[in-house]
């Protein structure tokens, strides 16, 4: 699947850290940062969520909400909220679905082996589910500030409205 800047972004609806099932259509009149990584409790991914945990608060000032996604399960995510004092929800896509939707499920090399994983991606949505931007192949440092920045000024212009 494509996505296109402008369209729709794809639904989802994904069990979440809260014991809830979360939807993307839950979160309508908010905007959304949606950021996938690899693999709970890793080294970056840890910096990547805890990144995010730091700028947070300026994230909600600005109508926004975090959420992170994995293929970990909902009890690997409690773990990892626990130990990193994370304030968002994470949602757990065992069966990538979601990730195949969002073309971050991908095959990938280390040490010279292939297997499927998540590409490190995070995209963000307008208050009307519409996807605005997307950084694929993120690199952490950095990466929280300017996406904060871009919610900031999607957050701006539809103030302007």
């Amino acid at each position: 699947m494509t996505l296109e800047i402008g369209k729709k972004a794809p639904k989802f609806k994904l069990p979440a850290s809260t014991g809830e099932t979360l939807s993307l259509m839950d979160l309508r009149g908010k905007q959304v940062v949606l950021f996938f990584y690899p693999k709970d409790m890793t080294p970056t991914c840890t910096e990547q969520a805890c990144d995010m945990r730091d700028n947070y608060g300026e994230f909600e000032n600005h109508n926004t909400v975090v959420l992170g996604i994995s293929t970990d399960s909902v009890k690997s995510h409690l773990n990892f909220i626990a130990k990193k004092e994370l304030p968002y929800v994470l949602l757990a896509d065992e069966a990538h679905k979601v990730c195949e939707q969002y073309g971050v499920w991908q095959m990938k090399k280390l040490y010279g082996r292939e297997y499927m994983g998540i590409v490190r991606s995070t995209f963000l949505i307008d208050a009307k589910g519409n996807l605005v931007r997307e950084w694929r192949k993120v690199k952490v440092k950095g990466h929280a500030a300017e996406v904060l920045e871009a919610a900031k000024t999607l957050n701006a212009r539809a103030k302007r409205k």
